[in-house]
């Protein structure tokens, strides 16, 4: 972790994070609402489609509302320096901001949220941290 991660939330809880919000991304539209067949019969299509029961979607939700109060601020204050409202400097303000505006709805806000994985990804970067080593670690 660099010196400069000062942070509630690790910057692997961010990384597997990140690994979820892009599995979540990569769904598709339904194209077989009600699929007949057995998955395998498919090529298991419906792994890659937007389903209501969607594992992926659930895992996320999970592990987003698990986490604590302090934790989700600084999820949504990292989500919010990615996209380009501030940069590393102004961290402080735009945790402020994110403190301000916490409520119970975090979870569907940050799954609502397009590029979520690609705005964590480049706050990290400019904390000086990299997804990579984390990866390696899980390996």
């Amino acid at each position: 972790m660099s010196e400069a991660w000062n942070l509630s939330i690790s910057p692997e809880k961010v990384c597997y994070l990140i690994i979820k919000a892009r599995e979540f991304d990569a769904k598709d539209a339904v194209t077989e609402p009600d699929p007949a067949s057995n998955a395998s019969d498919d090529m298991m299509v419906s792994v890659l489609e937007d389903q209501p029961d969607d594992p992926v979607e659930v895992e996320l939700e999970s592990l987003i509302s698990d986490l604590n109060e302090d934790e989700q601020i600084d999820l949504v204050a990292l989500s919010w320096l990615g996209r380009g409202d501030g940069n590393v400097d102004d961290w402080e303000s735009i945790r402020a901001e994110a403190a301000a505006a916490h409520n119970d709805r975090t979870t569907s806000y940050l799954l609502g949220t397009p590029l979520l994985a690609d705005y964590l990804e480049e706050a990290m970067a400019q904390f000086g941290e990299s997804c990579q080593e984390y990866e390696m670690v899980r390996l």
